[in-house]
């Protein structure tokens, strides 16, 4: 791998918070949990709130959802991209419209991979160092998923080149396809790369996202 590459029907998925308080476990505990206690500072995050999910036609074809119009995401880390990569098991790779910080998550079930993802993020969020109220927050404006066709040509081209990167750091260090650990290990790697879309501002998808967290701590 070459250092520096660059690289209306609606049908809404509603996040189980719940369930990703399961799945993330002593994080949410005492971080996530903790926070949305606080009824009186969250009644601004309507219940309504959502991401979009624009995924390449072949996941689209796996998952087979109803396609809704795109638009505006409610979190602070935009609208998510996704394709799937045909390993054993099948691993979805999804990345920040606005950061093109990337997320690996096992794939099965694939009907719910939406509903799986905010707890996957927040993981990932916590291996970069973010804060717990910022995960907190961004996992609570995940309350519904709607799925798009892709649009950003530019963030399907960063698709495809993590996909390319991701064989490179399972032969390096010989992570584990189905390893849900290695998963997580690769996706903090893969947000190392320097971005052509970033260039001019903070080059990798790990900067920008501690840039965007930052500015919104300021905020």
């Amino acid at each position: 791998m070459a250092t520096g590459m660059a690289v209306t029907a609606t049908a809404d998925v509603r996040i189980n918070y719940a369930e990703c308080l399961e799945l993330v476990g002593p994080f949410h505990s005492s971080g996530l949990a903790g926070i949305v206690s606080g009824r009186a500072r969250q009644r601004a995050l309507s219940l309504a709130t959502m991401f979009h999910l624009h995924c390449t036609k072949k996941l689209l074809d796996r998952i087979n959802p109803e396609i809704s119009v795109p638009g505006q995401s409610d979190t602070v880390l935009g609208n998510w991209y996704a394709t799937v990569l045909f390993w054993k098991p099948q691993v979805a790779l999804l990345v920040s419209e606005r950061t093109l910080l990337p997320v690996l998550i096992p794939l099965a079930p694939a009907d719910t991979l939406a509903r799986r993802f905010p707890a996957q993020l927040a993981l990932v969020l916590q291996e970069h160092g973010v804060p717990s109220e910022f995960i907190a927050q961004e996992v609570w404006r995940m309350g519904q998923a709607q799925y798009a066709k892709t649009a950003n040509r530019s963030v399907v081209g960063i698709l495809n080149e993590f996909v390319r990167q991701t064989e490179f750091w399972l032969a390096a260090y010989a992570y584990e396809k189905g390893d849900d650990d290695d998963l997580l290990a690769i996706s903090v790697k893969l947000a190392e790369t320097p971005c052509s879309p970033l260039y001019k501002g903070p080059v990798s998808p790990d900067k920008a996202l501690h840039e965007l967290v930052k500015a919104g701590t300021k905020a």
